[in-house]
């Protein structure tokens, strides 16, 4: 395993990384070895980041590798503003990465048309989705309100809808402000920040949002990992408004606490959620749907039990087997 910056708080790639150690640790650790930052030992590199000493590793270990491709450069934008210079070198340099590698793993399975027009092969693409522990988030009672939610006077006793993602203008922040302007009587948190800080696309204008947010709307900035599966089960609902996605680890999360979901209707989630999910392309569908999840219990089993199905598809013995067939490949085409 060969990743730097993972451990950036409250960004996705980092949650994705720690949480394909843990399923191989748990489900795979008779199959396989692991070993960090270091190729000495390894029949073949995993390569996580695109971080400069992350392709120095892979092109000075002579053992070939398989890389993760968490974005493309069309994902980027809207997340990070560079200037345009800079954001020209930066998109050629992943790319090339990518295309050392002599296999590539998406998230997602809309990544690989793009990889394919960028020159890469189909046949060396596989995508495998992210993947949450179910020891770390799981349905729970809560009964008292958590320190977070002492501290920023929200109550348990209020329809609460929470986001969780960085703040960036692609995630839909203003919609979600937007969306709880129109509904006063729900409580909204969004948890998450500026992992990226004064780069981060739209960081003027977020930044001033967050500061004088309607009196309803809480940002609770980044949350510890290990506190999320509890803020989860203190809320009713997570709804996503991003307009741009790889494989939301958010969405595993919450799906694997128990909470339905609702968000935008995006050509990814048709692609990847099984189900007939609860989405909408508009602030007033956003509206609508989450006066009618308050008022309709039959409409919030259904939600909920679409959330049971994709915690089901993306279970960790599921995508644990997902990973032992593609090592054992990849072991078979390039060191064998």
């Amino acid at each position: 395993m060969i990743s730097k910056g993972e451990e950036v708080k409250g960004q996705g790639v980092g949650s994705a990384y720690f949480e394909l150690i843990k399923l191989i640790e748990l489900k795979l650790s008779d199959k396989i070895k692991l070993t960090y930052n270091n190729a000495k030992e390894a029949d073949f590199n995993h390569i996580h980041t695109i971080h400069p000493k992350c392709f120095w590793q892979m092109k000075t270990s002579k053992k070939p590798s398989c890389m993760h491709v968490h974005f493309l450069p069309e994902t980027v934008e809207g997340s990070i503003k560079l200037p345009k210079i800079v954001q020209s070198f930066f998109y050629h340099y992943f790319i090339h990465f990518y295309k050392t590698a002599e296999e590539l793993i998406v998230v997602n399975p809309i990544f690989i048309e793009p990889l394919k027009q960028y020159g890469i092969d189909k046949e060396r693409i596989t995508y495998i989705p992210n993947v949450v522990a179910t020891k770390d988030f799981y349905p729970k009672q809560i009964n008292e309100p958590s320190e977070l939610f002492k501290k920023h006077h929200l109550s348990l006793d209020k329809f609460t809808v929470i986001s969780v993602g960085q703040v960036q203008t692609r995630k839909g922040v203003l919609d979600f402000i937007e969306i709880a302007k129109q509904l006063p009587e729900v409580q909204f948190i969004w948890a998450g920040g500026f992992s990226f800080g004064k780069i981060t696309d739209g960081y003027d204008q977020l930044t001033a949002v967050i500061k004088n947010p309607p009196s309803n709307v809480k940002f609770v900035g980044i949350v510890d990992r290990e506190q999320m599966n509890e803020l989860y089960n203190a809320c009713d609902l997570l709804l996503t408004t991003s307009y741009n996605e790889l494989f939301p680890v958010s969405i595993l999360e919450a799906v694997n606490s128990g909470l339905p979901i609702l968000v935008r209707d995006l050509d990814l989630y048709e692609k990847i959620y099984f189900t007939d999910y609860l989405r909408a392309n508009n602030n007033e569908a956003f509206v609508d749907y989450i006066k009618e999840l308050m008022t309709s219990p039959e409409t919030m089993a259904k939600a909920k039990a679409s959330s049971n199905k994709i915690a089901t598809d993306y279970s960790e013995e599921n995508v644990a087997q997902l990973w032992d067939d593609y090592y054992t490949r990849f072991y078979q085409r390039w060191v064998k």
